[in-house]
């Protein structure tokens, strides 16, 4: 069960959440829609190469990665989406695209949009695309860590 990590973590820093079962989701929107989640509240996790190395961006799911201002902001050589076939093996636990948002748990820096910092909740994909869960941004920021920056755009219908 790919939830069972992400709840043993939690759970061993006190962190309280909720888990919503829904039925099999593969976008961060369809997963929005089909659990009436705000784009803006339902975070999604993206892998990108930077400079070779993998790392985790964590935006809302209305938002999508403008890569040349991540490029800009980090300073990188070279930015780009990492294809599923790259990073698969380095989420063993989590079906490929349904990662939770705690990179930091499988060694990858994680960043979040600003956007999304400072937010009362958040909810993600918990290593699944037929489980959701609910927790407080805080309790998010403060466990994983993340490197606050602005990388997002809006999505163009």
């Amino acid at each position: 069960m790919p939830i069972a990590k992400l709840k043993e973590f939690l759970d061993s820093h006190q962190v309280k959440y909720a888990t919503v079962a829904h039925s099999p989701s593969y976008t961060a929107q369809e997963l929005a829609t089909m659990t009436h989640t705000s784009g803006r509240e339902l975070a999604k996790a993206v892998i990108v190469k930077v400079d070779g190395e993998f790392a985790m961006l964590v935006l809302p799911a209305c938002l999508h990665v403008d890569f040349e201002t991540l490029g800009a902001v980090l300073n990188a050589g070279h930015v780009r989406l990492a294809l599923e076939a790259e990073f698969k093996s380095e989420f063993p636990d989590c079906e490929t695209g349904a990662m939770p948002p705690f990179g930091n748990l499988y060694g990858m820096t994680v960043y979040v949009d600003e956007s999304l910092a400072g937010a009362r909740e958040i909810a993600f994909q918990a290593g699944s695309h037929r489980e959701m869960m609910r927790m407080a941004y805080a309790d998010f920021e403060r466990l994983a860590k993340p490197i606050v920056l602005r990388f997002s755009a809006l999505l163009v219908a």
